[in-house]
């Protein structure tokens, strides 16, 4: 629901000064917080003012008069609001990320009629980078897994990732929001659910209905991050609340203003291009653009630009006559590397791979295509205009020989057989004639252990400590399958290694053959 800034009553023939309560919690997101505000209504010439909402001028107490959570007081809100408070200048760090876009955020949440406190949930999630990534391959200001993203509309493809997108990613992490308030009523759980999932949230809340426990978010049990999850935007809701506190930390009071624009490009630009276009820097581009994957951004995209630039980019894009991409396709012939390509299109290989999305040891087949600088060998540089339009990728092909090295090499590292990486067998034992000299040389190469299956970290071959099952070659306690006792079952080892599995032999009733020689090639 919207209300005007004023609404104007006209009483004809009266002259009235009366005071109005009303009722601000009209929506399902202050439900939980019944605040009451009394508003004066004055007349003049039987023209009666009210001033609902007082126009602040700044962003943080605009913030401020639309907190509707209920607070929570517990140890981890005071021990993570102590963590904030002592780093200020990581909160400072958060608000010079959030200030081209939180009174977006702000906008967005209040016409949705949602708690202002979700404003502070990107500090929680991203600390307010929209490069972040987590281990789960979140992404983005509100961290949103592939999956996820997918769910609410956010395009994810080789040209751009919307997780990233400042005005996408907002509207469908606020939907997903609503979405789970609706389903829970209650938004410490619509928060827990953000973080750990609805359907976990769900289970938990029904597990304790199961045995009379309380619902709410302090008495269901959850994940440790979920635990600290609301405790961390309650944290910041606290700080936030403190203009005085923020103060003497240093944090800047943002303006309540819009700080940009959305500008929408029917045709296929280069960053580079847009930049200039803009009259801003490539850099302050790309930091107001952070989805575009690459350097040519995709036909009827919209760019977010400085408000002040709007203007500046529309005059300049309808007077620029020259290409607005400067991109093209390229397509490999037989023999040609990427190093070669990169000295022959004026690229360093590092800029020329993360372009294409590809690692400097990839090695290209013959016909895969890349993008490449039109300017260089005009005439062998194809359009890119076909593949933005119809979403298509350019066409990687990994070589042949390239494949199969890297199959083998995954191959080799789950072969219970194979041999052992030389870095990873670390001997002790130290001598011209020691285990590690031989085996450095060459002269000791064990290649199958037959019945033991998982073999990591091996410190010291004396006491192999960490094979499965085996706690000490010495003793030889305990041998999974074990069948044979003798050192007859050692064979064609060097005299070095015979000596140490004699010795353990001595104390083996039962064994089996633990080390087999050097395969016959």
């Amino acid at each position: 629901m919207f209300v005007s800034n004023k609404i104007r009553f006209i009483f004809l023939g009266l002259s009235l000064s009366l005071s109005l309560s009303l009722s601000l919690a009209i929506s399902p997101a202050n439900a939980e917080l019944n605040t009451i505000s009394t508003l004066d209504v004055s007349s003049h010439n039987n023209l009666f003012t009210i001033d609902l909402t007082k126009q602040e001028s700044s962003l943080w107490q605009r913030i401020r008069n639309g907190f509707a959570m209920q607070n929570i007081n517990d140890d981890l809100t005071l021990k993570y609001q102590q963590y904030y408070q002592n780093r200020p200048e990581y909160l400072r760090l958060m608000v010079k990320r959030a200030k081209p876009f939180l009174y977006h955020i702000v906008e967005e949440i209040e016409q949705r009629n949602m708690p202002t406190e979700l404003a502070f949930l990107p500090m929680v999630e991203s600390s307010f980078n929209p490069h972040a990534d987590s281990p789960a391959k979140a992404s983005g200001l509100w961290q949103f897994i592939p999956s996820t993203g997918k769910r609410f509309n956010l395009e994810q493809d080789w040209w751009h990732d919307q997780r990233r997108d400042i005005v996408a990613s907002t509207s469908a992490a606020l939907d997903y929001l609503q979405n789970i308030y609706d389903l829970h009523g209650d938004w410490h759980l619509a928060l827990a659910s953000y973080n750990w999932g609805e359907g976990a949230v769900g289970r938990a809340v029904e597990k304790n209905i199961n045995r009379e426990m309380a619902t709410d978010y302090l008495n269901l049990k959850m994940p440790q991050e979920t635990r600290h999850y609301v405790p961390k935007l309650q944290a910041l809701k606290n700080i936030f609340s403190n203009p005085a506190l923020l103060s003497s930390l240093g944090v800047e009071d943002l303006e309540n203003k819009p700080y940009v624009a959305t500008f929408e490009v029917n045709q296929p630009i280069d960053i580079q291009t847009a930049a200039k276009l803009a009259n801003i820097s490539e850099e302050e581009f790309k930091k107001l653009n952070p989805a575009h994957k690459r350097p040519i951004i995709k036909p009827n995209t919209e760019v977010v630009l400085p408000i002040s630039q709007i203007d500046v980019f529309r005059r300049n894009l309808e007077n620029h006559d020259e290409p607005l991409n400067q991109w093209g396709t390229y397509i490999i012939k037989e023999g040609e590397t990427l190093p070669d390509l990169a000295l022959r299109f004026g690229l360093p290989l590092s800029e020329l791979t993360k372009i294409n999305g590809i690692s400097s040891s990839t090695k290209l087949a013959e016909g895969s295509t890349i993008l490449v600088p039109k300017e260089f060998t005009e005439d062998e540089i194809n359009s890119v205009d076909e593949y933005l339009k119809l979403g298509k990728l350019p066409q990687i092909i990994v070589s042949k020989s390239s494949a199969i090295s890297y199959r083998n090499r995954n191959r080799n590292r789950n072969n219970n057989n194979a041999e052992f990486d030389k870095p990873k067998l670390k001997l002790k034992t130290t001598g011209k004639n020691s285990l590690r000299s031989k085996y450095l040389a060459g002269g000791l190469n064990v290649k199958n252990i037959k019945n033991i299956k998982k073999i990591k970290n091996i410190k010291n071959i004396k006491k192999i400590k960490n094979i499965k099952n085996i706690k000490n070659i010495k003793t030889a306690k305990k041998i999974k399958n074990a069948k044979n006792s003798h050192t007859k079952n050692v064979k064609n080892q060097n005299n070095v290694s015979k000596k140490i599995f004699e010795k353990s032999a001595k104390n083996i009733k039962p064994a089996t053959k633990i080390i087999k020689s050097k395969s016959k090639k």
